[in-house]
């Protein structure tokens, strides 16, 4: 009889990634893909120069664990310039292996078995397991799209802290849905952190990618929260550079001694050349990062411009590369079959909006479209959509 290996019961509650699995089934039809957001489009000459340069200077042996000193420097530099925050490289900074690492060290640093962990949804599809894997309960709130934008309910958000909630996750700009979270929420969020003596782990990977006059505000910026809040933030978004997985947190120093030791026995440390050729991206020009936002706003309103035409309800992104949309009008009986036709029948692949929610019922009229692709990468999705248009047009006229 052949023996069955038993699972881990954290592990079988939850699937693998939705949105990786939806680049395979792109790369299995020819499609083009607009689901898994990674650009299509070079990095920065520069930085990659920068890394080449590192790798011939033979930086190529362990930097420390909690990161190389030039990075943890760059990093103090960068946020008391943009921000105004004094930031001590030796005791507030850990460079982990991307955001994604950064996140589960810091879930398993400050949460026991048994907490309770506030997570928005829509949310990006980590922050669930990244709870259940440190023993804690996801409790959820809900964004909900309006005229103005999402938003939540502050009744709602206040009743989800309990004696039992030991942090709360905050993406901004956020992933689904692209929403920037304003002051007045944020000092909501602080309000009740520091009620309820609760941790914020904020997820700040988009903070140069905002439209239409967004600003980011960093919760650590707000009165009482620098010493409660856990910033996360990589190079991956900014400048291009997705499969470089070098990130960081920013934390008060006992919970940074606690993020460390999880750091080291989770991964060691992140690749020290690339750890160098990001202090370098961090030093680039105020232009470059005024040119990042206005290349993505073209980028947003075309895609914006081209789902309309093909017949999407679309949510307008104040900031971040995703547009989440309303399928209502194509007559599926919910996102998975539509977006598994999509991919199949019509070439364009995108993400099934009930990925991003606790109950899948929630996200059953929609999907999420990335638009962090060249403008040939755009056009050709273009084409392919209006195949759909003309397949709508034909099952409502027949």
């Amino acid at each position: 009889m052949t023996a069955r290996a038993r699972t881990s019961r954290k592990a079988r509650q939850f699937t693998e990634s939705v949105i990786r699995e939806m680049t395979r089934l792109a790369l299995a039809h020819g499609a083009v893909n607009l689901s898994q957001g990674f650009p299509d489009f070079p990095a920065p000459a520069a930085i990659k120069d920068a890394a080449c340069d590192a790798i011939r200077a033979d930086v190529n042996q362990y930097a420390i664990t909690w990161g190389a000193k030039p990075l943890r420097d760059a990093i103090a530099a960068d946020v008391a310039h943009r921000y105004g925050l004094t930031v001590d490289p030796e005791r507030h900074l850990t460079v982990c292996c991307g955001s994604t690492e950064a996140m589960m060290a810091t879930m398993l640093a400050i949460v026991d078995p048994g907490d309770e962990v506030i997570v928005f949804e829509p949310f990006y599809e980590n922050y669930g397991p990244d709870a259940i894997l440190s023993g804690a309960m996801p409790r959820y709130v809900t964004l909900r799209p309006s005229a103005a934008g999402w938003a939540f309910d502050a009744d709602e958000l206040a009743a989800a802290f309990t004696d039992r909630t030991r942090a709360i996750i905050v993406n901004t700009p956020n992933n689904p849905t692209g929403k920037v979270f304003t002051r007045e929420e944020l000092t909501t969020i602080a309000r009740l952190c520091q009620q309820w003596d609760v941790l914020a782990v904020t997820d700040e990977i988009y903070e140069h990618i905002l439209y239409d006059g967004a600003v980011h505000v960093p919760l650590a910026t707000l009165d009482g929260m620098a010493d409660r809040t856990v910033t996360i933030n990589s190079v991956s978004k900014t400048f291009s550079v997705t499969g470089w997985r070098v990130g960081w947190t920013m934390a008060p120093p006992d919970v940074t001694s606690a993020i460390r030791k999880v750091h080291d026995f989770l991964t060691v440390g992140a690749a020290a050349p690339l750890q160098a050729a990001a202090a370098a991206a961090l030093a680039m020009p105020s232009s470059y990062f005024v040119d990042l936002a206005a290349s993505y706003r073209a980028r947003r309103d075309r895609l914006m411009a081209i789902l309309t035409a093909a017949g999407f309800g679309c949510f307008a992104p104040a900031g971040a590369y995703y547009i989440m949309t309303d399928i209502s009008a194509f007559g599926f009986p919910d996102d998975v079959a539509f977006a598994r036709h999509l991919v199949t029948e019509i070439g364009v692949a995108s993400v099934p909006g009930s990925s991003f929610y606790r109950d899948p019922a929630s996200g059953r009229h929609q999907v999420r479209f990335c638009f962090c692709k060249t403008d040939e990468t755009l056009a050709a999705a273009e084409t392919r959509l209006s195949r759909l248009v003309h397949r709508t047009d034909q099952s409502t006229t027949s």
